[in-house]
């Protein structure tokens, strides 16, 4: 009998990446409340060293909580009390996320809260844990950017001048990030021929000095 929490993990999409963003009831990723996932797809050819966002290739679903956030975390993101509680079930929601990743590796800015966030849900669901490969943007952008003095993403996206149609939203949010992954994507190009060699450029962030 094979148990689906040891499934081998599928060799990653290398064509198509997902930009993914969350919001969430607070910023204990271990312990607080799925709100939503949204994410948008980019078409990677590696033979032309080429990226580029695909807005039809995009996903954003509202997950049913059964008490809403606090006023204050309501505010942030704006999703309402009662469009909390008229989400889709947590489970059809996770279903419906485990589709559109396909085998296509996750990206996000500080990756470890959302893959963390949605890992935990993903976990509680018949399907078991997800198997997509993470990678964060942020450790991207400092191994390719050393001498910008950036940590957060709003600092990134004023050094690269980005606008942000609403801010702590999750759809917008992740276009955003896909649209700062484009602006460092030359130096990328010019290091990685290969899903593999950018996850190891990205790991060399932990030798990168930070100002």
């Amino acid at each position: 009998m094979v148990f689906g929490f040891l499934r081998k993990r599928p060799a990653p999409d290398e064509g198509r990446w997902l930009m993914v963003d969350v919001e969430a009831s607070g910023l204990d990723a271990a312990r607080d409340q799925l709100l939503a996932i949204a994410g948008v797809a980019l078409r990677v050819d590696w033979a032309t060293r080429r990226i580029a966002i695909v807005p039809a290739d995009s996903f954003e679903v509202v997950l049913r909580q059964e008490a809403p956030s606090t006023r204050e975390n309501i505010l942030l993101h704006g999703i309402g009390a009662q469009r909390q509680r008229d989400g889709l079930d947590p489970v059809a929601a996770l279903d419906r996320f485990r589709a559109w990743a396909g085998a296509s590796p996750l990206l996000a800015f500080h990756a470890a809260f959302d893959e963390t966030l949605v890992g935990r849900w993903a976990r509680a669901t018949p399907a078991g844990p997800l198997p997509n490969a993470w990678l964060d943007l942020d450790h991207l952008c400092t191994v390719t950017h050393p001498k910008v003095r950036a940590r957060s993403l709003d600092e990134w996206m004023a050094h690269f001048d980005i606008r942000c149609a609403v801010r702590h939203q999750a759809a917008a949010d992740a276009l955003a990030e896909a649209e700062l992954l484009l602006r460092i994507w030359p130096r990328v190009a010019a290091e990685c021929g290969s899903w593999a060699d950018v996850v190891r450029l990205a790991a060399a962030h932990r030798w990168q000095a930070r100002g």
